[in-house]
């Protein structure tokens, strides 16, 4: 399929072939008929990714001293990587899109084959969306004017926020598409409607539908001409729907308001507020979040929760479907707004100048298909063999394209396929590392009899089902952190290992990291008892990231906190006996990223993970303290070793090198020459089901057997 998506790097924008989606649990798969251009906020994605890289960072200052903190605490080289790596994803645009429901996830009821819906989807002829981002289209509703549902549940969701009543004057600051719109629901809702935008077409237009709208350039004062109008009340509510990096719009916008008035926030301006104009009216002023509540809610949104109707009245697909029913009683007009119908495969009409497209609205025009999607792109047309380590990577997120991909690429790995949900970032990976295929269809790799190691690197709740269907398929794996997330998805994982024969590999890294390997070294292999101390100073992560999430992410013992339980093990060449969790706070939680970790190994070897996420990102993110026979090992941040009381060793250095590619030189090599797993199985076990001890002692304030 054809999606239109952003260069950050170099700035253009493409029409790329990636594979179409396949329908998620809790989703509608779309064949999208029209889209609709947002042409202020694509605009500004556009201009982003056109800006130099100076240019960037002036308009990203926050992000600037966020690597200014990495390259102190990782170093330059490392931080370098990740930029450009960020970079290099391309961004999808357009979020308005209408089409036909051509497939029915898991738990879908509301909808069927043949709905005509709206959606918040990208500019692509297929998506798949989350059922609570998506509306049905009245009868009487034609797909280009359903095009204008979300854009319109944006300017509704400021409307809600400012609570108008009948008989009130409103004053709307921007007459763009989201002004226009906002304007004439406001005036639907029986209000006395006022709008300002220097575009004299735009204010024209805006006539037509009977709102008084005015063009500043002409000379008019836009505060005096509100007090005028209201006889010197002024406005009851203020919407700026505008996008300006001026402050004045602010300023004015308070000194046109009422005593007591509300401002709303919908577009982007300088947000330089004089307290004055706002303590002597005491005005309001709310920020607008998108399409209403709901939006960024990972339940919501994601696992389709809905909020309960007597409770949040409005929710973004009530919006949606609100304006839906706007649009089909005539209550509002979308026609009149738009500018041009251009199809797909003309995109670059629309793209190509945004920064001089006057456009209000245009209508992306997408191809009939009558055929199946098609699931895979081939990149390159490579020859492979059976049993010479050929991959196949399913998963195609950040640390796969900043780690993993540029790591395998050096050991000279055959790659195959990868397989990403949406299509986008795996084919972006595969022209960018030389992958054969991008897929969305994890089958094809699967079924592949050439790919003899599967790599998974998807979300945490995914790893355990996709090992196993990946030895089931006779597979080796090797799986990111963590194996599973539950008993229950080990011991299945373990009786389709014994099965198989083949083997199963996890991204314990921080054993084959060069410091730690000099730290076993030095060590020797004695098994006698040490204490060991690792810190990991691992940064605060908001409460709503899907790592939180036990369901989905495990949360951050099980899904982080196990690298350090396997390095422990490495270095003490013992497995965990017993652990025993305690957490910040008074009782005692499920889930944290705060706790100390203890830790009974069975050759006597006693250890503490101090796992905090409070600490300062100007310090070391990790450390290790090795204690043992009238020695010391410390650890910092896997760039300095210093020992103390050893005979052959005082120091060492080197850039950060967490052991991933060494990592990967090895899981290749021991996959092509078909040798033991690079860790073995029993101790892999043991390391998962001592992060699952972990949780059970945080919750019974125990130490808990590991069996």
């Amino acid at each position: 399929m054809k999606q239109i998506i952003q260069d950050l790097k170099n700035g253009d924008t493409i029409l790329e072939e990636v594979p179409a989606p396949l329908v998620k649990p809790g989703q509608v798969l779309i064949q999208t008929t029209r889209s609709l251009v947002s042409l202020g906020t694509e605009r500004m994605l556009v201009e982003f990714g056109k800006a130099n890289f100076l240019q960037k960072a002036r308009q990203q200052p926050d992000k600037v001293k966020e690597v200014i903190n990495k390259v102190k605490t990782d170093g330059l080289q490392p931080t370098i990587n990740a930029v450009f790596n960020k970079l290099g994803q391309p961004l999808p645009l357009g979020y308005c899109n209408v089409g036909r429901v051509i497939a029915v996830g898991k738990g879908v009821e509301e909808f069927s084959v043949g709905d005509r819906v709206a959606s918040n989807g990208h500019h692509a002829e297929y998506v798949s969306v989350p059922k609570n981002l998506v509306a049905k289209i009245p009868e009487n509703v034609s797909d280009e004017e359903a095009a204008f549902t979300v854009i319109g549940a944006i300017g509704l969701q400021g409307i809600r926020l400012a609570n108008p009543t009948f008989g009130e004057t409103m004053v709307v600051i921007g007459l763009g598409l989201i002004g226009l719109i906002t304007a004439q629901l406001l005036k639907a809702n029986g209000c006395q409607v006022i709008g300002f935008d220097f575009d004299s077409s735009k204010v024209e237009l805006a006539k037509s539908f009977g709102i008084h709208a005015v063009n500043p350039s002409e000379g008019i004062d836009q505060v005096a001409f509100v007090n005028n109008a209201t006889n010197g009340v002024g406005a009851d509510g203020v919407i700026i729907t505008a996008s300006n990096k001026s402050n004045e719009i602010i300023s004015q916008s308070a000194k046109m308001s009422r005593k007591r008035g509300r401002i709303i926030l919908v577009g982007v301006i300088g947000l330089d507020i004089s307290r004055a104009d706002f303590f002597e009216k005491e005005l309001t002023f709310q920020v607008s979040c998108s399409y209403g509540p709901g939006r960024y809610d990972e339940d919501y949104e994601q696992k389709g929760l809905d909020y309960p109707l007597p409770f949040v009245r409005w929710t973004e697909r009530r919006n949606f479907e609100a304006i839906l029913q706007a649009i089909a009683a005539k209550s509002i007009q979308v026609e009149p707004l738009i500018t041009e119908r251009v199809p797909l495969d003309d995109y670059l009409k629309i793209y190509k100048d945004m920064s001089g497209n006057r456009s209000i609205a245009s209508i992306l025009v997408y191809p009939e298909k009558s055929s199946e999607p098609n699931r895979f792109v081939e990149i390159s047309s490579n020859k492979f063999s059976p049993g010479k380590g050929v991959v196949g990577i399913i998963g195609a997120g950040n640390f796969t394209s900043a780690m993993i991909l540029p790591c395998l690429k050096k050991t000279g790995a055959k790659l195959k396929f990868i397989s990403s949900s949406a299509g986008l970032s795996g084919t972006t990976l595969a022209k960018k590392f030389g992958i054969s295929q991008s897929t969305t269809d994890n089958l094809l790799i699967l079924n592949d009899r050439e790919v003899d190691l599967v790599m998974v690197t998807t979300r945490h709740n995914s790893h355990a089902r996709l090992v196993i269907e990946a030895l089931k398929a006779d597979k080796h794996v090797f799986v990111e952190k963590p194996l599973a997330l539950q008993q229950h998805e080990l011991d299945a994982i373990v009786e389709a290992y014994l099965e198989s024969g083949k083997t199963v590999s996890v991204g314990f890294n921080r054993r084959f990291a060069p410091l730690a390997i000099q730290m076993k070294k030095a060590l020797g292999s004695g098994n006698t008892p040490m204490n060991v101390i690792a810190t990991m100073n691992a940064g605060f992560i908001p409460a709503n990231v899907w790592v939180h999430d036990m369901e989905v992410g495990g949360g951050r013992i099980i899904g982080e906190a196990c690298h350090f339980i396997d390095l422990i093990t490495y270095l003490s060449g013992s497995k965990v006996k017993s652990v025993c969790m305690n957490a910040m706070g008074t009782s005692p939680e499920e889930n944290t990223d705060n706790a100390s970790i203890m830790l009974k190994y069975e050759n006597g070897t006693n250890a503490v993970i101090n796992y905090f996420s409070n600490g300062s990102k100007a310090y070391s993110k990790e450390r290790v303290e090795v204690y043992h026979q009238d020695r010391t090992l410390i650890m910092d941040n896997w760039r300095k070793l210093k020992g103390y009381g050893f005979k052959n060793f005082n120091s060492a250095s080197s850039s950060q090198d967490k052991g991933h590619q060494n990592q990967f030189n090895l899981l290749v090599d021991a996959i092509q020459k078909g040798s033991e797993q690079i860790i073995s199985m029993d101790e892999l076990v043991n390391t998962t089901k001592a992060s699952f001890a972990a949780i059970e002692s945080l919750k019974k304030g125990q130490w808990i057997e590991v069996l």
